[in-house]
C-alpha cells in the first residue's frame, strides 16, 4: 500500500524531463539548421565567382556584421526556447534568424537559377513567386516579438487584434501568390531582395504592396506598444524591460551614426556603419534574453555605472600616456626608452586612485542608489563601534536593511540568552 505513491512519484520527474528535453531538441535543431543555412551563402559566392559574376556575391565586409547578428538572435532564441519552452520570445528569434537566413540563401539560389544558369535549379521562378514572403515573414516575426516582450503575452487583451492582423498578412500574400500568380522579371527578383517589387505586375504587384505596407505599420504598433508597456510597468517587468530599453538606445545610437556617415560620405563610411548596425543588432537579441530569463536585472546599473567608469579611465589614462611620453621625448630624445617606461609607471601610479575618484563621480551621479547604499553602511558601522543598547541596535539594523535593500517586509530574530541548563 505504501510504495504505490512512492511510485507514482519517482516516475513523474522522468515524464517531466522527456517533456522538457524535445523542446530543447528541437530548438537547438532550428539553431543548427539556421548555421547550415548561413554556410550555403558563402558557398554559394565562391560559385558565383567561379562563373564570373563576383558583383552578385551577398557576403562582403560591409555585410559581415549583421550575420553576427543573425547568429546572436539564432542562440539567444535557443538557449530561451530550450529553457522557456512554453514563452513565445525565444521561439520567435529563431524564427526571425531563420527567416532572415532563408532570406538570403533564396536570393542566392534566385541569382544562380535565373541569372548565372538559367534553368539550371528546378523550381527557381516558383521560389521567387514566394521571395518577397519570406521577408514579410521576418517583419511579421519582428512585430511580433515586440508585441510579446518580456512576458509572453500582449501589454493587455485588446492588443491581440494586431498581432493576429500580422499573422494573417503573409498568409493572406501566399493565397494570393498561388491563385493570381503574375509576371515576373528575373533581374529584379535575383537582385533586388525581397521588397523589390519592380518585378511584379497585376495583382500580385497590389498584393504585395498592401502587405508590406500592413506588416511596416503594424511593426511600429508594436513598438508603441513596447514603450506604453515601459511607461506602466512596475516590479520585475520594468526591470526586465530596462534591459530592452538599453539595447534599443544603442541601435537608436546606431541609427545616428548610420545618418551621420551617410551625410559626411566617409570613404570607410559602409564599413563603420555596418559594424555599428551589426553589433547594436546582436546586442538586441541578449538583452532580451537576459530580460526573460530574469538574469542579473538588478545589476544594469552597476553595469552602466562600470562601463562609463572605464571608458573613462580609459580616456583619462590615454591621454595622461600620451602627454607623459611625449614631454619625455622631448627631454630625453624621441629614440630613448626612458619616454615609454616613465609614462608606463606613471600610468600604473595613477591607474588606482583615478579609478576610485572615476568611480566615485559615476556612482553619485548615474548610480545613486549604490553610492546612498554605501554611504548609509558606512555610517552604520561607524555607529556600531560606540552603541551597546540592544534595542537601538535593532531599530538600527532594520533601519539599515530597509534603506539598503528596501524590502518589502523586515523582521530581526534575536536568540535568547543560554540558561543555566545549557551552561
Amino acid at each position: 500500500m505504501s510504495t504505490a505513491p512512492a511510485t507514482r512519484e519517482a516516475s513523474r520527474p522522468a515524464r517531466t524531463e522527456g517533456r522538457i528535453a524535445w523542446p530543447a531538441g528541437l530548438a537547438w535543431a532550428l539553431w543548427l539548421l539556421n548555421m547550415v543555412a548561413l554556410a550555403v551563402v558563402p558557398w554559394m559566392d565562391r560559385l558565383l565567382r567561379q562563373a564570373g559574376r563576383p558583383d552578385l556575391v551577398q557576403l562582403t565586409p560591409g555585410t559581415a556584421f549583421p550575420v553576427v547578428a543573425m547568429v546572436s538572435g539564432a542562440t539567444v532564441g535557443a538557449v530561451l526556447a530550450s529553457r522557456r519552452p512554453r514563452h513565445p520570445v525565444g521561439w520567435l528569434l529563431l524564427a526571425v534568424a531563420l527567416s532572415l537566413t532563408a532570406t538570403a540563401a533564396a536570393a542566392q539560389y534566385l541569382t544562380w537559377g535565373l541569372l548565372v544558369r538559367p534553368g539550371a535549379l528546378p523550381a527557381a521562378r516558383s521560389v521567387s513567386l514566394y521571395f518577397s514572403v519570406i521577408g514579410l515573414t521576418a517583419l511579421t516575426c519582428i512585430g511580433l516579438l515586440l508585441l510579446l516582450t518580456p512576458t509572453g503575452s500582449p501589454p493587455s487583451p485588446r492588443w491581440r487584434w494586431l498581432a493576429r492582423v500580422m499573422v494573417a498578412t503573409p498568409v493572406v500574400l501566399v493565397a494570393v501568390a498561388t491563385l493570381a500568380g503574375g509576371p515576373l522579371d528575373p533581374r529584379y527578383e535575383a537582385t533586388g531582395g525581397p521588397f523589390d517589387l519592380r518585378g511584379h505586375g497585376g495583382v500580385l504587384l497590389v498584393a504585395n504592396q498592401v502587405a508590406l505596407a500592413v506588416t511596416t505599420l503594424a511593426v511600429v504598433v508594436a513598438a508603441g506598444s513596447l514603450v506604453g508597456r515601459f511607461r506602466r510597468a512596475r516590479g520585475v517587468e520594468r526591470l526586465q524591460l530596462r534591459w530592452v530599453a538599453l539595447a534599443a538606445l544603442l541601435v537608436v545610437m546606431a541609427g545616428v551614426v548610420v545618418l551621420a556617415g551617410l551625410a559626411i560620405g566617409a570613404a570607410s563610411a559602409s564599413t563603420l556603419l555596418s559594424l555599428a548596425v551589426g553589433l547594436s543588432l546582436a546586442i538586441l537579441p541578449v538583452a532580451t534574453g537576459a530580460a526573460v530569463l530574469r538574469y542579473r536585472l538588478y545589476d544594469l546599473d552597476r553595469i552602466l555605472s562600470r562601463t562609463l567608469a572605464y571608458g573613462l579611465l580609459t580616456l583619462l589614462l590615454g591621454a595622461g600616456y600620451a602627454a607623459v611620453a611625449l614631454v619625455l621625448g622631448q627631454l630625453a630624445g624621441r629614440d630613448s626608452s626612458l619616454a615609454v617606461a616613465g609614462a608606463t609607471l606613471a600610468v600604473a601610479a595613477l591607474f588606482q586612485p583615478a579609478r576610485r575618484r572615476i568611480q566615485q563621480a559615476v556612482d553619485r551621479r548615474f548610480n545613486r542608489r549604490r553610492h546612498d547604499a554605501a554611504r548609509v553602511i558606512e555610517g552604520f558601522g561607524a555607529r556600531l563601534r560606540d552603541e551597546v543598547d540592544l534595542d537601538t541596535l535593532t531599530s538600527e539594523v532594520l533601519a539599515v536593511a530597509t534603506q539598503t535593500m528596501q524590502p518589502t517586509r523586515a523582521s530581526l530574530w534575536l536568540r535568547p540568552p543560554a540558561g543555566p541548563a545549557a551552561r
